[in-house]
Protein backbone atom coordinates (compact mmCIF):
# COMPACT_ATOMS: atom_id res chain seq x y z
CA UNK A 1 0.00 0.00 0.00
CA UNK A 2 1.24 3.25 -1.23
CA UNK A 3 2.55 4.68 2.50
CA UNK A 4 2.75 1.18 3.55
CA UNK A 5 5.80 1.80 5.25
CA UNK A 6 4.23 4.87 7.65
CA UNK A 7 2.72 1.91 9.59
CA UNK A 8 6.06 -0.78 10.49
CA UNK A 9 7.91 0.76 13.58
CA UNK A 10 10.34 -1.57 14.75
CA UNK A 11 9.22 -4.71 12.81
CA UNK A 12 6.63 -5.28 10.18
CA UNK A 13 3.19 -4.98 11.39
CA UNK A 14 1.08 -8.18 11.16
CA UNK A 15 -1.81 -8.44 8.93
CA UNK A 16 -4.68 -10.52 9.06
CA UNK A 17 -6.74 -10.46 5.78
CA UNK A 18 -10.32 -11.72 5.59
CA UNK A 19 -11.98 -13.18 2.91
CA UNK A 20 -15.79 -14.05 1.65
CA UNK A 21 -17.26 -15.61 -0.89
CA UNK A 22 -19.60 -14.32 -3.15
CA UNK A 23 -20.20 -10.89 -1.15
CA UNK A 24 -21.09 -8.30 -3.98
CA UNK A 25 -19.67 -4.67 -3.04
CA UNK A 26 -23.13 -2.89 -3.15
CA UNK A 27 -24.56 -4.75 -0.64
CA UNK A 28 -22.51 -3.65 2.27
CA UNK A 29 -23.90 -0.68 4.64
CA UNK A 30 -20.26 1.27 4.09
CA UNK A 31 -20.94 1.18 0.09
CA UNK A 32 -24.16 2.93 0.41
CA UNK A 33 -26.60 0.09 0.75
CA UNK A 34 -29.64 1.00 2.59
CA UNK A 35 -30.80 -2.06 4.55
CA UNK A 36 -27.93 -4.62 4.57
CA UNK A 37 -26.77 -4.62 8.07
CA UNK A 38 -23.10 -4.64 8.24
CA UNK A 39 -21.98 -2.69 11.10
CA UNK A 40 -18.57 -4.28 11.51
CA UNK A 41 -17.28 -3.55 7.98
CA UNK A 42 -18.35 -0.03 8.39
CA UNK A 43 -17.20 0.24 11.52
CA UNK A 44 -13.56 -0.74 9.62
CA UNK A 45 -14.14 0.94 6.56
CA UNK A 46 -14.87 4.27 8.90
CA UNK A 47 -11.09 4.11 10.49
CA UNK A 48 -9.43 2.64 7.10
CA UNK A 49 -9.55 2.83 3.44
CA UNK A 50 -12.78 1.94 0.89
CA UNK A 51 -12.04 1.24 -2.32
CA UNK A 52 -15.03 2.21 -4.42
CA UNK A 53 -13.72 0.31 -7.35
CA UNK A 54 -12.15 -2.71 -6.30
CA UNK A 55 -12.35 -5.80 -9.20
CA UNK A 56 -11.85 -9.90 -8.81
CA UNK A 57 -9.65 -10.80 -11.57
CA UNK A 58 -12.47 -13.76 -12.56
CA UNK A 59 -15.92 -13.73 -11.75
CA UNK A 60 -15.08 -17.58 -10.20
CA UNK A 61 -14.30 -19.03 -6.82
CA UNK A 62 -11.09 -20.78 -7.52
CA UNK A 63 -9.53 -18.68 -10.78
CA UNK A 64 -10.00 -15.54 -8.44
CA UNK A 65 -8.47 -16.98 -5.73
CA UNK A 66 -5.15 -18.48 -7.55
CA UNK A 67 -4.79 -15.30 -9.34
CA UNK A 68 -5.12 -13.49 -6.01
CA UNK A 69 -2.99 -15.06 -4.16
CA UNK A 70 -0.35 -15.55 -6.43
CA UNK A 71 -0.37 -12.05 -7.53
CA UNK A 72 -1.08 -12.63 -11.26
CA UNK A 73 -3.99 -13.10 -13.81
CA UNK A 74 -5.48 -16.26 -14.67
CA UNK A 75 -3.71 -16.72 -17.96
CA UNK A 76 -0.63 -16.37 -16.64
CA UNK A 77 -0.91 -19.39 -14.61
CA UNK A 78 -3.38 -21.37 -16.21
CA UNK A 79 -6.34 -20.94 -13.40
CA UNK A 80 -8.97 -20.99 -15.92
CA UNK A 81 -11.80 -23.46 -13.92
CA UNK A 82 -12.31 -24.55 -10.46
CA UNK A 83 -11.00 -28.01 -11.33
CA UNK A 84 -7.54 -26.71 -11.54
CA UNK A 85 -4.56 -28.08 -9.03
CA UNK A 86 -1.85 -25.93 -8.67
CA UNK A 87 1.64 -27.54 -9.15
CA UNK A 88 4.44 -27.39 -6.76
CA UNK A 89 5.85 -24.63 -8.63
CA UNK A 90 2.86 -22.01 -7.97
CA UNK A 91 4.21 -19.33 -5.05
CA UNK A 92 1.48 -17.63 -3.26
CA UNK A 93 1.53 -14.98 -0.20
CA UNK A 94 2.87 -17.58 1.81
CA UNK A 95 6.35 -17.83 -0.68
CA UNK A 96 6.74 -14.09 -0.53
CA UNK A 97 6.28 -13.02 3.18
CA UNK A 98 8.36 -15.76 4.79
CA UNK A 99 11.45 -13.79 2.86
CA UNK A 100 10.36 -10.97 5.57
CA UNK A 101 10.38 -12.73 8.61
CA UNK A 102 6.69 -13.67 8.51
CA UNK A 103 4.83 -16.74 9.71
CA UNK A 104 1.75 -17.40 7.26
CA UNK A 105 -1.28 -18.89 8.67
CA UNK A 106 -4.36 -20.06 7.42
CA UNK A 107 -7.97 -20.52 8.98
CA UNK A 108 -11.27 -21.83 6.99
CA UNK A 109 -11.83 -21.42 3.65
CA UNK A 110 -9.46 -21.12 0.61
CA UNK A 111 -11.13 -23.54 -1.94
CA UNK A 112 -7.57 -24.27 -3.37
CA UNK A 113 -7.59 -27.91 -4.93
CA UNK A 114 -5.08 -30.81 -4.33
CA UNK A 115 -3.44 -32.50 -1.34
CA UNK A 116 -0.96 -29.99 -0.39
CA UNK A 117 -3.14 -27.73 1.96
CA UNK A 118 -1.07 -25.05 2.77
CA UNK A 119 0.30 -23.71 -0.44
CA UNK A 120 3.15 -22.21 0.40
CA UNK A 121 2.17 -20.79 3.85
CA UNK A 122 3.26 -22.59 6.97
CA UNK A 123 0.52 -23.86 8.57
CA UNK A 124 -3.63 -24.56 9.03
CA UNK A 125 -5.78 -24.09 12.01
CA UNK A 126 -8.62 -25.08 10.08
CA UNK A 127 -9.26 -26.58 6.38
CA UNK A 128 -11.96 -26.09 3.59
CA UNK A 129 -15.03 -28.42 3.93
CA UNK A 130 -14.33 -31.96 2.45
CA UNK A 131 -16.16 -31.75 -0.39
CA UNK A 132 -15.00 -28.31 -1.63
CA UNK A 133 -11.54 -29.92 -2.27
CA UNK A 134 -11.07 -31.26 -5.56
CA UNK A 135 -8.38 -33.64 -6.45
CA UNK A 136 -9.14 -35.14 -10.19
CA UNK A 137 -8.62 -31.70 -11.43
CA UNK A 138 -11.14 -32.38 -13.94
CA UNK A 139 -12.02 -29.76 -16.11
CA UNK A 140 -16.04 -28.36 -16.85
CA UNK A 141 -17.42 -28.95 -20.17
CA UNK A 142 -17.19 -26.12 -21.91
CA UNK A 143 -19.98 -27.20 -24.69
CA UNK A 144 -23.84 -25.49 -25.64
CA UNK A 145 -25.36 -28.44 -24.30
CA UNK A 146 -23.94 -28.41 -20.69
CA UNK A 147 -26.12 -27.32 -18.19
CA UNK A 148 -26.32 -27.01 -14.07
CA UNK A 149 -28.69 -29.44 -12.51
CA UNK A 150 -31.20 -26.74 -11.44
CA UNK A 151 -31.43 -23.83 -10.37
CA UNK A 152 -30.94 -24.29 -6.64
CA UNK A 153 -28.83 -21.47 -6.05
CA UNK A 154 -31.86 -19.48 -6.09
CA UNK A 155 -34.33 -21.85 -4.87
CA UNK A 156 -32.63 -23.69 -1.99
CA UNK A 157 -33.54 -20.79 0.53
CA UNK A 158 -34.74 -20.63 3.71
CA UNK A 159 -33.79 -20.82 7.81
CA UNK A 160 -32.00 -23.47 9.09
CA UNK A 161 -28.02 -24.75 10.52
CA UNK A 162 -25.99 -25.54 7.42
CA UNK A 163 -22.57 -26.45 7.52
CA UNK A 164 -21.48 -23.81 5.91
CA UNK A 165 -22.20 -21.41 9.12
CA UNK A 166 -20.40 -24.09 11.17
CA UNK A 167 -17.71 -23.96 8.77
CA UNK A 168 -17.75 -20.13 8.95
CA UNK A 169 -18.10 -20.37 12.90
CA UNK A 170 -15.12 -22.37 13.30
CA UNK A 171 -12.75 -20.73 11.76
CA UNK A 172 -13.66 -17.73 13.53
CA UNK A 173 -13.10 -19.42 16.89
CA UNK A 174 -9.30 -20.62 15.73
CA UNK A 175 -8.71 -17.19 14.48
CA UNK A 176 -9.37 -15.72 17.63
CA UNK A 177 -7.48 -18.11 19.80
CA UNK A 178 -4.59 -17.67 17.54
CA UNK A 179 -4.96 -13.80 18.25
CA UNK A 180 -5.22 -14.00 21.51
CA UNK A 181 -2.28 -16.26 21.54
CA UNK A 182 0.16 -14.14 19.55
CA UNK A 183 -1.52 -10.98 21.59
CA UNK A 184 0.60 -12.54 24.56
CA UNK A 185 3.78 -13.05 22.77
CA UNK A 186 4.38 -9.83 21.27
CA UNK A 187 7.92 -10.45 20.75
CA UNK A 188 7.20 -13.28 18.51
CA UNK A 189 7.88 -12.75 14.63
CA UNK A 190 5.27 -10.89 12.52
CA UNK A 191 2.44 -12.58 10.96
CA UNK A 192 -0.08 -13.00 8.37
CA UNK A 193 -2.98 -14.48 9.33
CA UNK A 194 -5.37 -15.61 5.98
CA UNK A 195 -9.80 -16.37 7.49
CA UNK A 196 -11.49 -17.47 4.80
CA UNK A 197 -15.59 -17.81 4.76
CA UNK A 198 -18.25 -19.71 2.88
CA UNK A 199 -20.52 -17.22 3.26
CA UNK A 200 -22.69 -15.49 1.68
CA UNK A 201 -22.10 -17.97 -0.70
CA UNK A 202 -25.14 -20.02 -1.37
CA UNK A 203 -27.13 -22.25 -0.68
CA UNK A 204 -28.77 -19.30 0.74
CA UNK A 205 -29.67 -21.25 4.08
CA UNK A 206 -29.32 -18.28 6.83
CA UNK A 207 -29.28 -18.89 10.52
CA UNK A 208 -32.64 -17.81 11.59
CA UNK A 209 -31.75 -14.84 14.17
CA UNK A 210 -29.89 -13.28 11.18
CA UNK A 211 -33.11 -13.90 8.73
CA UNK A 212 -35.41 -12.04 10.96
CA UNK A 213 -33.58 -8.94 10.38
CA UNK A 214 -35.15 -9.12 6.89
CA UNK A 215 -38.45 -8.89 5.91
CA UNK A 216 -39.03 -11.00 2.23
CA UNK A 217 -42.44 -8.88 2.07
CA UNK A 218 -39.96 -5.36 2.08
CA UNK A 219 -37.39 -6.37 -0.07
CA UNK A 220 -36.73 -4.65 -2.71
CA UNK A 221 -35.66 -6.14 -6.35
CA UNK A 222 -33.27 -5.00 -9.00
CA UNK A 223 -35.11 -3.01 -11.79
CA UNK A 224 -33.78 -5.61 -14.53
CA UNK A 225 -34.92 -8.56 -12.44
CA UNK A 226 -37.25 -9.32 -15.76
CA UNK A 227 -34.65 -9.31 -18.91
CA UNK A 228 -35.45 -11.36 -21.33
CA UNK A 229 -32.23 -13.45 -22.16
CA UNK A 230 -33.25 -13.69 -25.78
CA UNK A 231 -32.73 -10.02 -25.47
CA UNK A 232 -29.22 -10.24 -24.33
CA UNK A 233 -26.20 -10.56 -25.71
CA UNK A 234 -25.66 -14.07 -26.96
CA UNK A 235 -22.70 -14.88 -24.35
CA UNK A 236 -25.16 -13.92 -21.65
CA UNK A 237 -27.76 -15.25 -22.84
CA UNK A 238 -25.86 -18.55 -23.66
CA UNK A 239 -24.50 -18.38 -19.87
CA UNK A 240 -28.46 -18.06 -18.69
CA UNK A 241 -29.33 -21.04 -20.02
CA UNK A 242 -26.32 -23.03 -18.68
CA UNK A 243 -27.12 -22.20 -14.94
CA UNK A 244 -30.84 -22.51 -15.22
CA UNK A 245 -31.16 -18.04 -15.06
CA UNK A 246 -33.38 -18.17 -17.95
CA UNK A 247 -36.42 -19.95 -16.12
CA UNK A 248 -38.93 -17.42 -14.30
CA UNK A 249 -38.63 -16.70 -10.63
CA UNK A 250 -41.66 -15.08 -8.71
CA UNK A 251 -41.23 -12.26 -7.15
CA UNK A 252 -41.86 -14.09 -4.17
CA UNK A 253 -39.19 -16.55 -4.63
CA UNK A 254 -36.45 -13.63 -5.30
CA UNK A 255 -37.67 -11.82 -2.31
CA UNK A 256 -36.81 -14.42 -0.28
CA UNK A 257 -34.16 -15.37 -1.73
CA UNK A 258 -32.44 -11.71 -1.30
CA UNK A 259 -33.63 -11.58 2.28
CA UNK A 260 -31.69 -14.69 2.89
CA UNK A 261 -28.39 -13.68 0.86
CA UNK A 262 -28.43 -10.58 2.50
CA UNK A 263 -29.33 -13.02 5.87
CA UNK A 264 -25.65 -14.23 5.36
CA UNK A 265 -23.86 -11.61 4.02
CA UNK A 266 -24.98 -10.40 8.45
CA UNK A 267 -23.85 -13.60 9.86
CA UNK A 268 -20.46 -13.03 7.79
CA UNK A 269 -20.29 -9.39 9.12
CA UNK A 270 -20.20 -10.72 12.59
CA UNK A 271 -17.69 -13.22 11.83
CA UNK A 272 -15.60 -10.01 10.86
CA UNK A 273 -17.10 -8.60 14.18
CA UNK A 274 -15.47 -11.63 16.29
CA UNK A 275 -12.08 -11.16 14.69
CA UNK A 276 -12.10 -7.33 15.04
CA UNK A 277 -12.75 -7.58 18.85
CA UNK A 278 -9.94 -9.78 19.55
CA UNK A 279 -7.69 -7.48 17.63
CA UNK A 280 -8.62 -4.15 19.01
CA UNK A 281 -8.99 -5.76 22.16
CA UNK A 282 -5.57 -6.63 23.02
CA UNK A 283 -2.07 -5.35 21.96
CA UNK A 284 -2.54 -6.16 18.30
CA UNK A 285 -4.46 -2.93 17.17
CA UNK A 286 -1.48 -1.22 17.62
CA UNK A 287 0.61 -3.08 14.94
CA UNK A 288 -2.10 -5.05 12.81
CA UNK A 289 -3.11 -4.14 9.29
CA UNK A 290 -6.69 -5.82 8.83
CA UNK A 291 -7.66 -5.99 5.15
CA UNK A 292 -11.11 -7.53 3.92
CA UNK A 293 -11.97 -8.57 0.58
CA UNK A 294 -14.20 -11.05 -1.33
CA UNK A 295 -13.28 -13.27 -3.99
CA UNK A 296 -15.99 -12.23 -6.78
CA UNK A 297 -19.83 -11.12 -5.93
CA UNK A 298 -23.10 -11.65 -6.61
CA UNK A 299 -25.81 -11.10 -8.79
CA UNK A 300 -28.74 -11.87 -6.89
CA UNK A 301 -31.03 -11.04 -9.76
CA UNK A 302 -29.60 -8.43 -11.63
CA UNK A 303 -30.27 -8.86 -15.12
CA UNK A 304 -32.23 -11.63 -14.34
CA UNK A 305 -28.98 -13.51 -13.55
CA UNK A 306 -27.95 -15.17 -10.09
CA UNK A 307 -24.66 -16.13 -9.03
CA UNK A 308 -21.63 -14.90 -10.89
CA UNK A 309 -19.56 -15.74 -14.26
CA UNK A 310 -20.69 -12.62 -15.99
CA UNK A 311 -18.74 -9.00 -15.97
CA UNK A 312 -21.82 -7.30 -15.06
CA UNK A 313 -21.24 -4.95 -12.08
CA UNK A 314 -22.44 -7.22 -9.09
CA UNK A 315 -20.57 -9.85 -10.43
CA UNK A 316 -16.82 -8.29 -10.78
CA UNK A 317 -17.00 -5.66 -8.16
CA UNK A 318 -15.98 -6.61 -4.90
CA UNK A 319 -15.93 -5.00 -1.29
CA UNK A 320 -11.99 -3.98 -0.15
CA UNK A 321 -11.40 -2.01 2.88
CA UNK A 322 -7.85 -1.79 4.16
CA UNK A 323 -7.42 -0.38 8.13
CA UNK A 324 -3.40 0.28 9.09
CA UNK A 325 -2.78 1.02 12.43
CA UNK A 326 -1.71 4.49 11.21
CA UNK A 327 -5.49 5.02 10.12
CA UNK A 328 -6.72 4.17 13.66
CA UNK A 329 -4.37 6.43 15.54
CA UNK A 330 -5.18 9.38 12.92
CA UNK A 331 -2.05 9.53 11.65
CA UNK A 332 -3.17 8.56 7.84
CA UNK A 333 -5.98 9.43 5.85
CA UNK A 334 -8.79 7.80 5.91
CA UNK A 335 -12.11 7.13 3.62
CA UNK A 336 -12.66 6.17 0.04
CA UNK A 337 -10.45 5.55 -2.83
CA UNK A 338 -12.15 5.79 -6.54
CA UNK A 339 -9.07 4.58 -8.80
CA UNK A 340 -9.55 1.15 -9.82
CA UNK A 341 -8.39 -1.24 -8.31
CA UNK A 342 -7.86 -5.33 -8.75
CA UNK A 343 -7.18 -8.06 -6.76
CA UNK A 344 -4.24 -8.97 -7.96
CA UNK A 345 -2.86 -5.68 -6.43
CA UNK A 346 -3.06 -6.95 -3.10
CA UNK A 347 0.23 -8.89 -3.33
CA UNK A 348 2.13 -5.66 -3.87
CA UNK A 349 0.61 -4.49 -1.15
CA UNK A 350 1.60 -7.05 1.39
CA UNK A 351 5.27 -6.81 -0.04
CA UNK A 352 5.04 -2.86 0.55
CA UNK A 353 3.29 -3.66 4.28
CA UNK A 354 6.23 -6.52 5.02
CA UNK A 355 9.14 -4.13 3.83
CA UNK A 356 10.15 -5.89 0.46
CA UNK A 357 11.09 -4.51 -2.27
CA UNK A 358 8.87 -4.10 -5.53
CA UNK A 359 8.45 -7.16 -7.75
CA UNK A 360 8.47 -5.86 -10.92
CA UNK A 361 7.45 -8.59 -12.55
CA UNK A 362 3.79 -8.64 -10.81
CA UNK A 363 1.16 -7.06 -12.73
CA UNK A 364 -0.28 -5.45 -9.81
CA UNK A 365 0.61 -2.47 -7.66
CA UNK A 366 0.53 -1.37 -4.03
CA UNK A 367 -2.85 -0.29 -3.33
CA UNK A 368 -3.17 3.71 -3.73
CA UNK A 369 -3.86 5.95 -0.27
CA UNK A 370 -6.95 7.94 0.21
CA UNK A 371 -6.18 11.57 -1.15
CA UNK A 372 -3.03 9.58 -2.69
CA UNK A 373 -1.23 11.79 -5.58
CA UNK A 374 0.78 10.25 -8.38
CA UNK A 375 0.91 7.86 -11.45
CA UNK A 376 -1.58 5.48 -11.40
CA UNK A 377 -3.17 6.48 -7.93
CA UNK A 378 -6.16 8.81 -9.41
CA UNK A 379 -9.18 7.88 -11.10
CA UNK A 380 -9.31 6.20 -14.11
CA UNK A 381 -5.97 5.39 -13.44
CA UNK A 382 -4.50 2.15 -15.16
CA UNK A 383 -7.22 -0.63 -16.41
CA UNK A 384 -7.79 -3.36 -14.75
CA UNK A 385 -8.42 -6.79 -16.04
CA UNK A 386 -10.77 -10.28 -15.41
CA UNK A 387 -10.93 -13.23 -17.40
CA UNK A 388 -13.88 -16.23 -17.73
CA UNK A 389 -13.28 -19.42 -18.98
CA UNK A 390 -14.73 -21.54 -17.35
CA UNK A 391 -18.41 -23.62 -17.66
CA UNK A 392 -21.27 -21.58 -19.74
CA UNK A 393 -18.55 -19.88 -21.52
CA UNK A 394 -17.86 -21.60 -24.77
CA UNK A 395 -14.94 -19.32 -25.84
CA UNK A 396 -13.13 -17.12 -23.45
CA UNK A 397 -14.62 -13.81 -22.42
CA UNK A 398 -12.55 -10.84 -21.46
CA UNK A 399 -13.59 -7.60 -19.24
CA UNK A 400 -11.53 -4.58 -19.18
CA UNK A 401 -12.58 -1.62 -16.84
CA UNK A 402 -11.04 1.57 -17.20
CA UNK A 403 -12.13 4.62 -14.87
CA UNK A 404 -15.84 5.24 -16.28
CA UNK A 405 -15.45 2.45 -19.32
CA UNK A 406 -15.91 -0.86 -19.23
CA UNK A 407 -15.37 -3.04 -22.61
CA UNK A 408 -16.30 -7.00 -22.31
CA UNK A 409 -14.16 -8.51 -25.36
CA UNK A 410 -15.74 -12.08 -26.19
CA UNK A 411 -13.54 -14.59 -28.15
CA UNK A 412 -15.88 -15.30 -31.67
CA UNK A 413 -18.89 -12.45 -30.61
CA UNK A 414 -19.22 -9.09 -30.82
CA UNK A 415 -17.95 -7.02 -27.85
CA UNK A 416 -19.75 -4.65 -25.39
CA UNK A 417 -18.66 -1.30 -24.39
CA UNK A 418 -20.49 -0.14 -20.76
CA UNK A 419 -20.30 4.02 -19.70
CA UNK A 420 -20.66 2.65 -16.16
CA UNK A 421 -20.69 6.19 -14.60
CA UNK A 422 -23.58 6.87 -16.30
CA UNK A 423 -25.37 3.67 -17.27
CA UNK A 424 -24.86 2.00 -13.59
CA UNK A 425 -27.47 -0.60 -14.82
CA UNK A 426 -25.33 -1.38 -17.69
CA UNK A 427 -28.35 -1.09 -20.08
CA UNK A 428 -26.57 0.51 -23.10
CA UNK A 429 -24.46 -1.32 -24.94
CA UNK A 430 -22.26 1.71 -26.57
CA UNK A 431 -19.87 -0.79 -28.54
CA UNK A 432 -22.37 -0.32 -31.71
CA UNK A 433 -22.04 3.27 -31.31
CA UNK A 434 -19.88 5.50 -33.62
CA UNK A 435 -19.59 8.53 -31.47
CA UNK A 436 -17.73 5.57 -28.86
CA UNK A 437 -15.56 4.21 -31.68
CA UNK A 438 -12.59 5.49 -30.35
CA UNK A 439 -13.14 4.68 -26.62
CA UNK A 440 -13.74 1.15 -28.13
CA UNK A 441 -10.45 0.64 -30.33
CA UNK A 442 -8.55 2.14 -27.06
CA UNK A 443 -9.98 -0.21 -24.74
CA UNK A 444 -9.25 -3.14 -27.25
CA UNK A 445 -5.33 -1.85 -27.35
CA UNK A 446 -5.35 -1.66 -23.97
CA UNK A 447 -6.93 -5.12 -23.07
CA UNK A 448 -4.53 -6.40 -25.85
CA UNK A 449 -1.46 -4.88 -23.77
CA UNK A 450 -2.42 -7.49 -21.11
CA UNK A 451 -3.25 -10.25 -22.74
CA UNK A 452 -3.71 -12.11 -26.80
CA UNK A 453 -7.31 -12.85 -26.14
CA UNK A 454 -7.48 -15.49 -29.00
CA UNK A 455 -3.99 -17.07 -27.51
CA UNK A 456 -5.48 -16.91 -24.15
CA UNK A 457 -8.50 -19.14 -25.40
CA UNK A 458 -6.59 -21.54 -27.37
CA UNK A 459 -4.01 -22.32 -24.31
CA UNK A 460 -7.08 -22.53 -21.90
CA UNK A 461 -8.92 -25.04 -23.85
CA UNK A 462 -5.81 -26.85 -24.68
CA UNK A 463 -4.85 -27.01 -21.21
CA UNK A 464 -8.56 -28.14 -19.97
CA UNK A 465 -8.51 -30.63 -23.23
CA UNK A 466 -4.77 -32.34 -21.54
CA UNK A 467 -6.34 -32.21 -18.16
CA UNK A 468 -9.89 -34.21 -19.25
CA UNK A 469 -7.82 -36.77 -20.90
CA UNK A 470 -5.36 -36.78 -17.55
CA UNK A 471 -7.50 -37.24 -15.30
CA UNK A 472 -10.27 -40.10 -17.22
CA UNK A 473 -6.55 -41.89 -16.86
CA UNK A 474 -5.03 -41.08 -13.15
CA UNK A 475 -7.36 -38.67 -11.06
CA UNK A 476 -3.99 -37.58 -9.42
CA UNK A 477 -1.48 -36.13 -12.40
CA UNK A 478 -3.85 -33.31 -13.44
CA UNK A 479 -2.32 -30.14 -12.40
CA UNK A 480 -2.58 -26.04 -13.46
CA UNK A 481 0.67 -24.01 -14.47
CA UNK A 482 2.71 -21.84 -12.10
CA UNK A 483 2.92 -18.14 -12.07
Amino acid sequence: MDGAADVIDSKPPNIVFVLSDEHAASASGCYGHPVVQTPNLDRLAGRGSLFENAYCSSPMCVPSRLSMLSGRYVHEIGAWDNGVIPGPEFRTWGHHVRGAGYESVLAGRTHFNGSDRVLGFDRRLTDDLDFWITHHGRPPRRVPEWRRGSNSHVTEAGAGDHVHTRHDVAATDAAVDFLRDRADRPDDAPFLLHVGYMHPHFPLVAPSEFLALYDPAETELPPTRNENAASQHPVVEQIRHAFHNDEPLSEEQERYATACYRALVSHLDHQVGRLLEAIDRSSLRDNTVVIYTSDHGEMAGHHGIWQKQVFYEPSVKVPLIVRTPDQLHGNAPTGPVSADVSLVDLLPTLRALAGLPPDDTLPGRSLPTPGSAGPGDTTPGRPVLAEYHAQGMIDAGFMLKHGRYKYCYYVGHPPQLFDVVADPLELTDLAGDPTFAGVLAGMDADLRRIVDPEAADRQAKADQDLRSRASSRSPACSRGRGP
